[in-house]
């Protein structure tokens, strides 16, 4: 078992530029400390540097590194692709395991909208339509109907107050960290 039933497991997925990250900042900046970001990319690509992968180092990297803060008291924002077949066993015994709360969200963008974010991304010279193709799973859900699927007509502000409220992370004090 990990964290207490007073934490909140908060875990965002979605395709690339569906705004995972800057909902993930959202919900931090809105509630304060005690609430940790952990985001994929950071693990995988920055701490790893390692090619998404089934079976990749980096998925039970996420997996301690969550439960390292849900166990230290901390509210968990998980964000990332995380595709479904990769990542969901991991998923779901991290959802098993947690005591308290949890949460999962599916941020749902069409193609052509990834593409037009994807654009005023600092990698958009790096990464090329041709790799977002590859990336991209139309509604990669996971099984059991466990996330709510937000769509692109969702603006940011109004999608960091929904997850706040439908948590409860927003009736909750921020901790003196």
């Amino acid at each position: 078992m990990v964290g207490t039933e007073d934490t909140r497991l908060v875990v965002l997925r979605g395709n690339s530029a569906s705004g995972k990250s800057s909902v993930a900042a959202g919900i931090r900046d809105r509630f304060g400390r005690g609430l940790a970001l952990v985001g994929q990319d950071n693990l995988r690509r920055v701490v790893l540097r390692e090619r998404d992968r089934p079976g990749g180092a980096n998925i039970g990297l996420i997996d301690t590194v969550a439960r390292y803060a849900l166990d230290a008291g901390y509210h968990v924002v998980l964000e990332g692709i995380l595709y479904a077949d990769h990542y969901g066993a991991m998923l779901a015994q991290l959802r098993a395991d947690h005591r308290g709360p949890t949460h999962g969200y599916y941020l749902h963008v069409p193609f052509e909208e990834t593409l037009a974010r994807h654009a005023t991304k600092p990698i958009a010279n790096e990464v090329g339509k041709t790799e977002l193709r590859d990336w991209y799973r139309e509604l990669d859900l996971l099984p059991g109907g466990i996330e709510t699927v937000i769509g692109a007509d969702s603006a940011l502000t109004e999608t960091v107050d929904r997850i706040l409220l439908d948590t409860g992370l927003a009736g909750l004090p921020a901790l003196e960290r």
